[in-house]
């Protein structure tokens, strides 16, 4: 096979470009429309070139194929662009922390519900689990200070005073991004936002890296979930899906939202991007705003 066909930018027909544009919204709910078709032919050359498929009917053969599964999970994770970074938002993440956590430790106290499930939906290489974990934990430390209960504080302290649980679901369609997250080692850069008293409780340093250290770690667990499904983790109490309906048409994001609402407890909440808005999607929630933040709260249907 000659070598110009890799190197030389693919030229979709009308017809081939559609065959893949179904395909990929067919897998994962992603929407390549025109403006966006630049793109997507970029991320299969480069899948291509790996394959040293020397056409797009071959690649596509591949792609539908029963071993090609592998194959077509690789492509579909080059469509995502993984961009993340601790911290981000601070306006949401200080609704989340002084409102949507202190609403939910209450009126769970009340009901004797110790359990705090929340689900980072699209978390990439693991920022914003381990960034929700922390404002956990310095929430329930702070909770726990002003709403002392008779249990014994075990030695060493643990970073969730009991008897409190909290468990952080972290997904992604990307199986790289997860590895890095599960490994939990940042480089300085990647630190910036983090501060120093925050690296100190939760960081070990490792020559050139910050790694998360074993108790925040604990507290998420890395999983693969593709959105487009209806297999997704339930009984969340607040699920976080940032900057990811911006790759799906208006149809997926209907039906996104609408799982969304069966994923949440009673009186959950819900985070989307800054940018991005429930208006004209749902009327199944209450959006609250609060100092340029903004969450929606799952409304209950009256019966």
């Amino acid at each position: 096979m000659s070598t110009t066909t890799l190197t030389t930018p693919i030229q979709l027909s009308d017809a081939e470009l559609k065959l893949l544009q179904t395909l990929v919204y067919q897998e994962c709910g992603m929407c390549f429309d025109e403006r966006r078709a630049h793109f997507l032919q970029d991320r299969l050359q480069r899948r291509m070139k790996a394959t040293q498929a020397d056409c797009f009917y071959h690649y596509y053969r591949l792609l539908t194929s029963r071993e090609g599964k592998e194959e077509l999970a690789k492509l579909l994770e080059n469509l995502t662009v993984n961009e993340t970074s601790f911290f981000r938002t601070k306006p949401q993440l200080d609704l989340f922390q002084k409102q949507v956590l202190e609403n939910l430790l209450h009126h769970k106290q009340e009901r004797r519900d110790w359990t705090l499930r929340i689900w980072s939906a699209g978390c990439s290489t693991g920022q914003e689990p381990y960034t929700l974990a922390m404002l956990v934990c310095d929430a329930l430390a702070y909770y726990y200070l002003r709403n002392p209960l008779p249990y014994e504080m075990p030695s060493p302290k643990p970073l969730v005073p009991p008897p409190w649980k909290v468990e952080i679901i972290a997904s992604d369609i990307s199986y790289s991004a997860l590895q890095a997250g599960q490994q939990g080692q940042y480089t300085e850069s990647q630190m910036e936002p983090v501060d120093y008293t925050l690296r100190l409780r939760y960081f070990e340093k490792l020559r050139d890296k910050y790694e998360v250290k074993k108790p925040l770690k604990d507290l998420i667990q890395f999983d693969f979930h593709n959105l487009k499904t209806e297999y997704l983790p339930q009984r969340n109490d607040v699920i976080f899906c940032r900057n990811v309906m911006i790759y799906f048409d208006e149809a997926e994001q209907k039906r996104l939202i609408e799982k969304f609402y069966r994923c949440l407890n009673r009186g959950g909440y819900l985070f989307v991007g800054h940018a991005e808005s429930l208006f004209g999607l749902s009327t199944k929630y209450r959006m609250i705003h609060q100092n340029n933040g903004t969450a929606y709260e799952r409304i209950e249907e009256s019966a």
